[in-house]
């Protein structure tokens, strides 16, 4: 495998909504460069980057994966990534690493939600970007209303470089209105090209696009505005130029047209990716440099720097650890230092990732994307670079988790597997976690919907031989006080020779939403000795996380701890903390409790006929509708809604709109619960043990 330097590299994510044809056009991607024999198909999960048997038999990219191209010598390292909401994530990280990204939009359905997502994603990030019109063969395919749908929902400055040649079946190839011909392919999905004159049925609509396309790129250039005005138009050298320079700005998103499926249309979209995406070398990085932000250049006589942005836990080789080279140039068999924990790593094979099957490469320079297996301590986030670098990189921010479930193990004995397995798992997805609930002891796994969290327990069976029972969801309530309350706490024990003795009074008083839990020590004069203070702050702390009304941690309250007494003997940090519980105890049973639930963010994409069914249901849900509008076919609905009506909205979605409709949720706040739920909430709190009454341990 030949080593390739910053200038004849392409690091490229392949980013857009569920379904769109993503993986499937990576495959052909990779067909047409001659890195596979067979054009793999989703359909028969024969594609090299959905590999994990989960992929396959849902035929649905769950994790990135990395691929590499090898094309008019220059390398397109290609990070295909997830297109559902609950696997966002992955594609957040794949943005994070790319110089550019390629834009997968469906040529039936266009912008979607998930399209929105990323495309705001490399906003943040400005990188250049394609746009690629997929599935252009499906039946209601069209260029026109695509066109329509991304410059609406993504922004005018969208401009196609092609045109489609036939509709649906008929689509047989692409009008490039650069070089102005037409560029036909074979049936058979060989990608056999063939060029010609652009079509007679086609020449004004392809001269009209051709014009529009010239404008857009004068625009984005004073001089080139200038050159336009004063001759009407452009050179074919300050168009090309002007292209590629307006592209690689940011200022224009050249679109092009494609089916993954029949191989229409992807050799163009190689040679797009070459001439108007930019190599490392044209994408200084930014890393933080005694704690502020610094831009270098991908300098391959630098000082070795680079970023792990994914772990992947593979059942055969271990962890494999995939990382981005920014500076300088890292050595195979070597032993380098990861600077984010202070530790010295040793190097086995540099590998190049092909999907599952890895390449050992002797080095990896600035600019390029590869991994290495069984790094000891090196985890997602971590920088691994020379101390002459002097630099680590900003980790990538993981969403937390939306919805919990408990699981217990199917065969007795297998609580330590699981333990393992999950812990593997959450190094791998930085979105999962797992835990033990202190209040009922069961073992937790929650993640960002109900979808994500059974891949998780499918890749524990599949990947581990661990198998799992999954109990329904449990809600993340939270109690906290209404009211400003003094209490009392005191605990006298004799038991002969040295007795128990704590006493402590404090004051009780709500904070705002978020402000969690806040202990002040406001004693004088010695009322209690200062060691023991915080045994008092302790018991008070492990009384709230036990809870009061119904076993859920208590929040967004203050203690004040203001007055008490001691005994010179039997005074200890036991006592204290005991006393500290029963202040506690005492102060909750005046401080008029509540529970909060979780409210969540909703955005719900659905044909626009199902609009008005989907907003009763979620008045029904106790949803607060903020907003309505229309995209295209789309109908976007925003609301509000406790996360404990959500728990079905998935089934019921599908149910409405007959598969067309998905939706997005995440944390919005914490809110009280109507009283009459609240009754309900603690009564099934009660009947299944929860004791409030419980001593701190």
């Amino acid at each position: 495998m030949k080593v390739y330097d910053a200038a004849s590299i392409r690091n490229v994510a392949v980013v857009g909504h569920g379904g769109s044809g993503k993986t499937q056009l990576v495959s052909a991607l990779l067909f047409d460069t001659g890195m596979v024999n067979r054009l793999g198909l989703v359909d028969e999960g024969t594609t090299v980057t959905d590999y994990d048997e989960e992929e396959i038999t849902r035929k649905h990219t769950l994790s990135a994966s990395l691929a590499y191209a090898e094309w008019n010598q220059t390398k397109i390292n290609l990070i295909d990534t997830p297109g559902f909401g609950n696997f966002f994530s992955d594609a957040r990280a794949a943005l994070r690493v790319a110089d550019a990204a390629v834009v997968v939009v469906d040529g039936v359905a266009g912008a979607e939600v998930q399209t929105e997502k990323a495309w705001a994603v490399a906003d943040e990030w400005n990188l250049p970007r394609l746009v690629v019109v997929n599935r252009l063969d499906r039946d209601r395919a069209s260029l026109e209303r695509t066109l329509d749908s991304v410059r609406q929902t993504l922004g005018r400055a969208i401009i196609p470089i092609q045109l489609p040649i036939g509709e649906e079946k008929a689509f047989t190839g692409v009008v490039d209105l650069v070089a102005m011909k037409a560029l036909t392919f074979a049936t058979d999905g060989s990608g056999k090209m063939t060029e010609g004159a652009v079509p007679a049925a086609l020449a004004d609509a392809a001269a009209s696009a051709r014009e529009a396309l010239i404008e857009m790129v004068a625009e984005a250039d004073e001089s080139l505005m200038e050159q336009f005005f004063d001759a009407g138009t452009l050179t074919q050298e300050e168009l090309l130029k002007g292209l590629a320079a307006a592209t690689r700005a940011g200022k224009l998103f050249p679109l092009v047209c494609t089916s993954g499926r029949h191989n229409i249309g992807v050799q163009p979209l190689l040679d797009a990716i070459l001439a108007y995406l930019p190599s490392p070398a044209e994408r200084p990085f930014s890393a933080t440099v005694n704690g502020g932000a610094e831009v270098r250049p991908a300098d391959e006589k630098a000082p070795y720097a680079a970023f792990v942005w994914k772990t992947v836990a593979d059942q055969f080789a271990g962890r494999i650890t995939m990382f981005r080279v920014y500076q300088g140039v890292l050595k195979a068999d070597s032993t380098i230092t990861n600077a984010s924990q202070d530790k010295p790593e040793r190097l086995g094979h540099l590998i190049v990732m092909q999907g599952k099957t890895a390449t050992n490469v002797p080095e990896l320079k600035a600019g390029d994307l590869g991994a290495v297996a069984k790094l000891k301590d090196t985890r997602t986030n971590d920088t691994l670079a020379d101390k002459a670098a002097g630099l680590t990189f900003a980790p990538i921010v993981f969403p937390e988790p939306v919805l919990s479930y408990a699981i217990e193990p199917k065969s007795r004995g297998d609580e330590d597997k699981i333990s393992t397995a999950m812990h593997r798992l959450e190094e791998e997805d930085g979105t999962v976690r797992y835990q033990r609930d202190p209040q009922t002891h069961e073992l937790l796994l929650a993640g960002q919907g109900q979808l994500h969290i059974e891949v998780t327990v499918a890749k524990l069976k599949r990947r581990f031989s661990v198998d799992v029972l999954l109990k329904p969801p449990r809600i993340p309530y939270r109690e906290t006080i209404t009211a400003r309350v003094e209490a009392h706490g005191r605990h006298k024990k004799q038991t002969g020779g040295h007795g128990q003795f704590g006493d402590c009074k404090i004051r009780m008083e709500p904070l705002p939403r978020g402000s969690e839990f806040e202990f002040v020590n406001d004693t004088f004069g010695g009322s209690i000795p200062r060691q023991f203070i915080p045994a008092v702050e302790k018991g008070i702390q492990e009384s709230r996380l036990r809870g009061y009304l119904a076993g859920y941690p208590v929040v967004d309250f203050r203690v004040v701890l203001y007055d008490g007494s001691y005994h010179d003997v039997d005074s200890n940090e036991l006592s204290f903390k005991t006393a500290g519980w029963l202040a506690f105890k005492d102060a909750m049973s005046k401080a008029h409790p509540v529970l909060l639930e979780p409210i969540m963010n909703v955005e719900i994409y659905s044909p626009g006929d199902h609009a008005g069914d989907l907003m009763g249901d979620l008045n029904g849900r106790r949803g607060r509708i903020s907003g309505m509008e229309a995209k295209g076919q789309t109908t976007v609905i925003k609301a509000q809604v406790p996360m404990a009506e959500m728990l079905t909205y998935e089934q019921h979605l599908t149910s409405v709109t007959g598969g067309r409709g998905s939706y997005h949720m995440e944390y919005s706040h914490y809110d009280e619960v109507p009283a009459v739920m609240q009754q309900k909430i603690v009564a099934t709190a009660k009947a299944a043990g929860h004791h409030v009454a419980d001593e701190p341990a």
